[in-house]
């Protein structure tokens, strides 16, 4: 179903780990919440906050990034970009787990014409 909508989703609870580590679990746990019913604007459409503010930039990057979180070393740190992930790099155990740049766009071309133009283009 990777790439498709799905039904409602939840955080895991308790104190039981899903990822390498609890840094990774906490990321993991936040941006399934930030998709559950009680909370999201549209959530089958990735849809968090303010009609356009995405928790990813499409289910199948959603799913590579629960893998990666799954998956991370407690020594490396995960790059999101524009809601995709974009690397995996070893750093150290007091380093963030994800970096995230999103939205970044300046002077001229800081508009909503542009802003939709980049997103149409899956950027």
């Amino acid at each position: 179903m990777s790439g498709a909508a799905r039904g409602p989703l939840s955080a895991a609870r308790g104190s039981q780990l899903t990822a390498q580590g609890w840094p990774q679990e906490a990321a993991l746990r936040m941006l399934h919440n930030n998709l559950d019913p009680a909370v999201a604007e549209h959530p089958e459409e990735l849809i968090v906050y303010g009609g356009n503010g995405k928790a990813a930039r499409n289910w199948q990057s959603f799913d590579a990034m629960v893998k990666t979180l799954t998956h991370l070393k407690n020594d490396e740190t995960m790059l999101v970009q524009s809601g995709k992930p974009v690397g995996v790099f070893r750093t150290h155990e007091w380093a963030p787990r994800v970096l995230l740049a999103n939205s970044n766009l300046v002077g001229d071309w800081a508009n909503w014409p542009e802003f939709r133009r980049l997103e149409n283009l899956g950027l």
